[in-house]
């Protein structure tokens, strides 16, 4: 039996993104995991924080990938501060992701699942988004790139083997009976 994830990502925008996905679920079900999406394996007739929660609560682990979705053609990051030393700050050319790549490792993260959080380059690295934030190494992918490269990267392997080693644990853990003392 696979072990239930939630794949966390805003619907593909571009060819090069569906195929990421797709490298992600396979790589994914290769290591004996089932990734679960919202509205793409799953399906709730409730609100969708409700769905997604249900969801989460049925899954040990959370990998969410926070594609390119918004270009900010010209835009300034506190464009009006009267703060020395706060801003403004010029994002120009940035990405913003959907809105969901922040809600939904949160989530995760109020549920004690392990999170990783793949964003694509040249996406703001904002709430969630920036380093440190869950605790855990936050890696850029480029897409300029060849797939195939990322995924037999040390990087990818590293990542997600310890990421794996968290899920294994959860799911131990969750068939354990509670600690009394």
């Amino acid at each position: 039996m696979k072990i239930s994830i939630f794949l966390s990502y805003p619907k593909p925008a571009y060819l090069r993104q569906r195929l990421f996905i797709d490298a992600v679920r396979k790589n994914l079900e290769a290591r004996g995991f089932g990734p679960r999406t919202l509205g793409v394996t799953d399906y709730d007739m409730d609100a969708p924080l409700r769905g997604i929660r249900r969801l989460m609560l049925e899954s040990n682990g959370l990998i969410t990938v926070a594609f390119r979705r918004t270009l900010l053609v010209q835009a300034h990051h506190r464009a009006d501060s009267d703060i020395p030393g706060v801003g403004p700050t010029d994002v120009s050319g940035a990405w913003l992701t959907t809105p969901w790549a922040h809600i939904e490792p949160a989530m995760a993260y109020q549920l004690g699942l392990p999170i990783l959080i793949f964003r694509e380059k040249g996406v703001l690295a904002d709430g969630i988004l920036e380093r440190g934030i869950v605790g855990l190494y936050m890696p850029e992918f480029d897409l300029d790139l060849p797939l195939e490269d990322y995924f037999e990267s040390e990087e990818w392997k590293g990542i997600v083997g310890a990421w794996e080693g968290r899920v294994r644990a959860v799911v131990d853990k969750k068939g354990s009976p509670p600690v009394l003392f």
